[in-house]
């Protein structure tokens, strides 16, 4: 059961994927009470689902990301070096490795690669849903996510694994779902956003709303994008993806010429870099997700249903918990995993952690450091140990 074909890729590669869609007609009741009738999810598959359907690894997607999480979708991208988001931690001899697990990368509702979202046709209009597409939380997602599982005969996870916003699904799913999941990996995450953080936010926010291709969010039927806004809003967002380590290893104050040009073009290579970065995002995602995922961000909360009381909070979850933070991520500084690890154990949960050093900011979660993936690796090994996970005939 897998979406990959053999081909020469390079050594670790899960090879070409095929992305799957799945409908369902269920009808889903959101947490800001409205209701969606059906919705459509797309999502990957790598490796092979055992007999008992103990080797599912569920992979929970940050932000901009996608169900696309490794691999490739054609020759073209291989032949760019282009493959899949999390193609670093995911393949044959990979840290979540294939020959062993079923991994399983799905789309989120609300997103813009395939599963039903803003840009999606309204059936009720015949238009695309745009700014009327409900807001959608983290525990939407769990739910949507919990649907997927059934429809490929998974009754438990064993692991869930994600960094950032996908660190925030894996908590919701120890929380909401405590028997499907035997492990859980939260990476740069926090329990819930600092007031800095919705600030960023809402500056992204407002450069969309506020760019006059936005037309009320149904730029769609004007035949026009907010490109300015989003451009904007990435580049916001981008810095905060960085260290200043980083962004002063890779360009210090490097010019672009040998000269200042006393203008307001882009002088600096920082500058040119987080406009090539802004652009290039503003024409592969939709600036209705963008907003509405921010949202989702800004709302995540769990400790509020529980007295603001985080141990409370994960009095429920069952599983072993591995937490691990970087050094330079300021975004979601290493602080606020301590706040998850302590609530564990205070709760009297089984957890591990790790503060790694990394110079490149919240980014480093999606990069081969080589201390962060020696350590995510045993982990996942042992999981594979005991729940009997060998590798595939």
């Amino acid at each position: 059961m897998s979406d990959v074909a053999t081909q020469e890729y390079p050594a670790g590669s899960v090879g070409l994927v095929t992305p799957r869609h799945v409908h369902f007609d269920t009808p889903l009741t959101l947490a800001c009470g409205r209701t969606l009738p059906s919705y459509d999810i797309v999502y990957e598959t790598y490796g092979t689902l055992n007999a008992d359907a103990s080797n599912a690894v569920l992979i929970c997607h940050a932000l901009s990301g996608h169900h696309h999480a490794a691999g490739y979708h054609n020759a073209e991208e291989a032949a760019k070096g282009k493959p899949g988001w999390w193609d670093v931690a995911i393949g044959p001899g990979k840290v979540i490795d294939t020959n062993r697990y079923f991994v399983v990368a799905s789309n989120n509702l609300g997103g813009c690669h395939g599963s039903t979202g803003p840009s999606s046709i309204n059936p009720d209009t015949g238009k695309p849903w745009g700014p009327d597409f409900p807001i959608v939380a983290v525990r939407d997602w769990v739910k949507v996510q919990a649907q997927l599982a059934d429809h490929l005969g998974v009754g438990q996870w064993a692991a869930v694994v994600g960094g950032s916003l996908g660190g925030m699904q894996v908590l919701r799913w120890s929380i909401d779902h405590p028997e499907r999941v035997a492990n859980a990996v939260v990476i740069a995450s926090a329990p819930k956003l600092s007031a800095q953080n919705i600030a960023f936010n809402e500056v992204a926010r407002q450069a969309i709303l506020r760019d006059p291709d936005f037309h009320g969010g149904h730029y769609y039927e004007k035949g026009v994008v907010p490109e300015r806004g989003l451009t904007l809003a990435r580049m916001v967002g981008h810095i905060t993806y960085l260290s200043d380590d980083a962004m002063h290893q890779k360009f210090g104050r490097d010019l672009r010429s040998e000269k200042y040009k006393y203008g307001f073009d882009a002088e600096f290579q920082v500058e040119s870099y987080l406009r090539y970065q802004g652009e290039s995002f503003s024409r592969r995602f939709d600036a209705n997700t963008y907003l509405l995922m921010t949202r989702v961000l800004d709302y995540f909360d769990p400790a509020r249903d529980y007295e603001h009381d985080l141990a409370k909070t994960f009095a429920r979850a069952t599983c072993r918990f591995l937490v691990l933070s970087f050094t330079t991520d300021w975004r979601f500084s290493p602080e606020r995993s301590r706040e998850i690890v302590d609530a564990l154990v205070q709760a009297g949960k089984r957890v591990s952690y790790a503060e790694v050093d990394a110079p490149q900011g919240h980014d480093s979660f999606l990069l081969d450091n080589p201390r962060y993936l020696a350590i995510f690796r045993a982990f996942m090994a042992r999981v594979a140990e005991e729940r009997g996970i060998g590798d595939a005939a």
